[in-house]
């Protein structure tokens, strides 16, 4: 859009092109505009404003007011009330009306401050995110989790409590049971703070939101115990990531009874041979391939250090086979629950 200014100087570069000899088509060249845009701003010898901002502009499949107001009266009509457009729209399509699209009913209610839940469904909830826990030693941060073993039958199921501490990854707590219930999970929980020696001492106990995680004698117990108690936000599995990747070793054993149990004697028995195996052979990748026991322990400082002074000198001995330094077996000093993301 060019200004009236700018119109009246380009004219008059023209005007006195022209009055020197040249061709005004040659002229308007010259400038940049046609020899029609010309004759377009120049009227009766005045160069013309643009009228287009002035212009009052109309649409002519623009709804009206009146149409606006009969989309609200029946969006809000006692039978319309609780549906949205898109079904709206083709109700009334079956009974020979029609008033207009779905998108400007859409677009209506949004002009009326009326594009939100309708009638008694709960808008979308906002979910902050969970809020994260540090383990810098063992029992600060236990997670538990509770996961089905198949049983003698379709259908019959027995149920694995398992509490892990997530600095140590140490199974510190676990039975079997025949059902889920939080009676049970707060036995459990007792008794893994006793043999632990952890009563009344700072604790967090994260889990997912199932009912036995979240009854009220669980709860009640944890106040008892003075244990702050962390849930994953709903439908969010990787907020217990800690619980699900032991499930996961456990169901991964090469002797797991893929057919099920054939007792709860039988699936107890299994269950702690397992626990006994991870705690104390298996070497875990998340803690530099120690023991969960050994780092419980305090003993993994020790073994990594040992390690390392072993490669540095293998190292030594032919340092053409080591294209950079030796294997970092440094100890990883804490473990967070939930870490916050860091912005790139």
């Amino acid at each position: 859009m060019t200004s009236l200014e700018h119109r009246e100087e380009l004219v008059t570069l023209i005007n006195d092109a022209v009055g020197q000899g040249a061709r005004r088509e040659a002229a308007c060249d010259i400038v940049g505009i046609s020899r029609r845009t010309l004759l377009r701003w120049v009227e009766d010898g005045e160069v013309l404003a643009d009228q287009r901002p002035v212009v009052p502009k109309h649409c002519a499949h623009a709804l009206t007011d009146a149409e606006k107001q009969q989309i609200i009266d029946v969006c809000n009509s006692s039978e319309m009330e609780s549906l949205p457009p898109s079904q709206i729209v083709p109700v009334l399509a079956d009974r020979g009306i029609y008033i207009a699209s779905e998108r400007s009913f859409y677009r209506v209610l949004k002009e009326f401050d009326q594009n939100h839940e309708r009638g008694l469904s709960r808008p979308r909830q906002e979910r902050t995110a969970p809020t994260t826990y540090e383990a810098t030693a063992p029992c600060q941060v236990f997670s538990w989790d509770i996961t089905y073993l198949k049983g003698p039958a379709k259908g019959v199921f027995f149920y694995l409590y398992l509490i892990m501490d997530i600095y140590s990854r140490k199974a510190v707590g676990y039975e079997v049971y025949e059902q889920e219930s939080g009676e049970y999970a707060s036995e459990l929980i007792e008794r893994t703070c006793w043999k632990e020696k952890i009563i009344n001492k700072p604790l967090v106990l994260h889990s997912d939101n199932g009912s036995p995680m979240k009854a009220s004698t669980m709860a009640a117990k944890l106040v008892d115990l003075g244990i702050t108690a962390s849930h994953s936000r709903p439908r969010v599995s990787n907020d217990n990531p800690y619980s699900e990747a032991l499930f996961r070793t456990c169901k991964y054993r090469p002797d797991f009874p893929k057919k099920g149990f054939e007792s709860l004697t039988q699936a107890r028995e299994w269950v702690a041979k397992f626990v006994d195996w991870y705690n104390n052979d298996h070497r875990h990748s998340g803690i530099k391939f120690v023991t969960p026991s050994q780092r419980h322990n305090g003993e993994d400082k020790v073994i990594l250090e040992k390690r390392s002074e072993l490669y540095k000198k293998a190292k030594s001995k032919n340092p053409k086979r080591w294209s950079g330094d030796v294997r970092d077996w440094e100890m990883i000093d804490s473990v967070s629950l939930n870490p916050e993301k860091k912005c790139a």
